[in-house]
């Protein structure tokens, strides 16, 4: 059986036993911009933890967490990019960023979208909850913040 052949009809370089050569290590600026992304990314994903019910806020926190993740996401792509056009490993972290910062921009446009959508129905529940002050007004802000859902995507009468 003939040898494989990397694209552009050059094989790689062999190491020890056969096996292809370990690249040399990363320049020291691409694991910063790896290391910068990867943080980047787990900003993106705190800034959705502070959500907030009331929408004002909320949009915020997650038009803040999208930026926050496309920025990571754009950090960790362009060090993987120069990374290989040096010839180099992969940064450290650098998928981990790419992956969280995936998941990020997914969450916050999920949000962003049900804000859109539901934006009324999301505000009076939260102003119906900073005023409950028992279990039994929580348990009925859910039930009309649910039967205004339903309303609104119509799997219950008109309203």
């Amino acid at each position: 059986m003939p040898p494989a052949h990397a694209p552009g009809g050059k094989q790689p370089p062999a190491g020890p036993g056969g096996k292809a050569a370990a690249l040399p290590p990363p320049e020291p600026a691409l694991r910063h911009r790896a290391l910068a992304a990867l943080f980047v990314a787990l900003l993106s994903l705190a800034g959705l933890l502070g959500f907030n019910i009331e929408a004002q806020r909320a949009v915020l926190v997650v038009i803040y967490s999208l930026l926050a993740g496309a920025t990571a996401l754009w950090l960790a792509l362009t060090a993987m990019r120069r990374a290989r056009r040096s010839r180099t490993a992969r940064p450290r972290g650098s998928v981990a960023a790419t992956v969280i910062a995936g998941v990020g921009i997914g969450l916050a446009g999920a949000m962003l979208m049900a804000f859109g959508l539901f934006g009324q129905q999301l505000s009076d529940y939260g102003r119906c909850l900073s005023s409950a002050n028992t279990i039994t007004a929580s348990q009925s802000c859910y039930s009309r913040f649910s039967h205004a859902l339903d309303r609104a995507i119509g799997l219950t009468g008109r309203g």
